[in-house]
């Protein structure tokens, strides 16, 4: 487990570097998010053992994707609406959020997203880390334990919406990885709600 509580640190600087207000103002978010997609695509395949048969070519699990990016944008709409009922700073951190896009060309972002931002965070987060504890800790174990360090990593952010958000994604797509095993239907679900969620179908 040193490996993986290794690359965990590494994942965490990154996330650090990303979204800390002291190092954030200074870098540019989608080329460290890029570069950081990058590095966690690379531990994955390093670190973890039989990477590519976790990978299952099928119509069906391809659908499950498709099908459960489109319950977790509904549930996000719904949590967004009775937040902002709810907390009146939910509007604004909502909103600097989505700043992150400004200036960012529509076709780049919704390309890195759906090809490399999205399938990444799959990759480590629940196809390696998920993956390595459930065959240390057990799955359940292994679930919470990779939901609760996915949500972690977000708290440079000091963004209270943000964060929650990583809590709702890392249990959502930490219970289909437990109950489906391939990552092609993970990479897929994560890839599509980030692309319909933060371009075409914003939520705020």
């Amino acid at each position: 487990m040193k490996q993986t509580f290794t690359a965990i640190i590494i994942a965490a600087l990154l996330w650090f570097m990303m979204f800390s207000p002291l190092t954030a103002p200074h870098l540019d978010f989608w080329l460290v998010m890029a570069c950081s997609a990058l590095i966690l695509i690379a531990l994955s395949a390093w670190l973890g053992k039989n990477f590519r048969s976790q990978f299952r070519f099928n119509i069906k699990d391809l659908a499950i994707g498709v099908v459960s990016a489109a319950v977790l944008w509904v549930i996000f709409y719904l949590g967004n609406y009775f937040s902002s009922l709810l907390f009146d700073f939910a509007k604004p951190q909502v909103a600097d959020i989505y700043s992150l896009k400004n200036g960012m060309n529509p076709a780049l972002l919704t390309a890195l997203l759906l090809f490399l931002i999205g399938p990444a965070e799959e990759l480590f987060w629940r196809g390696f880390v998920q993956r390595k504890f459930g065959e240390r800790y057990g799955e359940w174990t292994a679930l919470f334990a990779a939901t609760a360090i996915y949500a972690m990593v977000h708290i440079w952010s000091f963004n209270f919406m943000l964060i929650m958000a990583a809590v709702v994604c890392g249990g959502f797509w930490g219970l289909l990885y437990k109950w489906n095993k391939n990552m092609l239907t993970l990479c897929v679900s994560h890839a599509l709600w980030d692309v319909a969620a933060f371009v075409v179908f914003q939520i705020r």
